[in-house]
C-alpha cells in the first residue's frame, strides 16, 4: 500500500513516520519536491505524491483542505482519502463536502482528528481511535489505525462524521482539565 501524506507537521509527520516504520510505502506531498520528510520518506510535489498513491492523508490546516482537494480533483478519484484536518471556527470540523466536491469517487475516511499527535507517536495502552469510513475504505482505515498502535473503533459511514467530530471538543476539555497534558485518549471497554 502506498500512502501519500499531505503535510509534514505533527500529525502528518508522526503518522507518516509510524506507517513507514511499519513497512508501508510512504511519500510526503509538499509544495516542492526534494529531500526527505519525517521518518526519512521522500518529499514529492503534491500531485506526484497523490498520483501513485492508494491512500491520501490530508494533514494540513483545515482552512486549506478545500483548495488542495480542488487542485488535486480527479487525482483523488478511487483513492482512500483520510481527512485528519480540523476546520476550527467553522460549522463542521471536517472537510467532507470539499473532498466530495473535488473527487466524488474518493473513498472517504474521517480519522486521526480527535487526539493530539502525541497519542499517535506513543499510543496509550488500550486506547481507541474512533473513525468513520465509506464501506469500501473501512478495512484500510482499520489496518492503518492498528498499524500505529491504536484500537480502531468504527462509528459508521461518512454520514456519521459529526459523531467522530464531537469527540474533538471533549478531548480538548479533557486536556484542559488535566492541566494541559495532551496524553489523554479514549478507550472502548467491553
Amino acid at each position: 500500500m502506498k500512502i501519500a501524506v499531505i503535510g509534514t507537521g505533527n500529525i502528518g509527520g508522526t503518522l507518516g513516520s509510524k506507517w513507514r516504520a511499519a513497512g508501508y510505502d510512504v511519500v510526503y506531498g509538499g509544495r516542492s519536491a526534494g529531500g526527505e520528510g519525517p521518518g526519512g520518506a521522500p518529499i514529492e510535489a503534491v500531485s506526484e505524491a497523490v498520483r501513485a498513491a492508494d491512500v491520501v492523508l490530508f494533514a494540513v490546516p483545515g482552512a486549506v483542505v478545500a483548495d488542495v482537494a480542488a487542485a488535486l480533483g480527479a487525482g483523488l478519484a478511487g483513492k482512500v482519502v483520510i481527512d485528519a484536518a480540523n476546520r476550527f471556527g467553522q460549522a463542521e470540523f471536517n472537510s467532507h463536502a470539499a473532498i466530495a466536491t473535488a473527487a466524488p469517487d474518493a473513498r472517504y475516511v474521517r480519522a486521526f482528528n480527535t487526539l493530539g499527535w502525541e497519542n499517535y507517536a506513543e499510543p496509550p495502552r488500550g486506547a481507541s481511535l474512533f473513525f468513520v469510513a465509506d464501506a469500501d475504505a473501512r478495512a484500510t482505515a482499520e489496518e492503518l489505525i492498528s498499524a500505529i498502535g491504536l484500537e480502531p473503533a468504527y462509528v459508521g459511514d461518512a454520514d456519521a462524521r459529526g459523531t467522530v467530530d464531537a469527540l474533538l471538543p471533549l478531548w480538548i476539555a479533557m486536556v484542559t482539565q488535566q492541566g494541559g497534558d495532551r496524553k489523554v485518549a479514549f478507550a472502548v471497554v467491553r
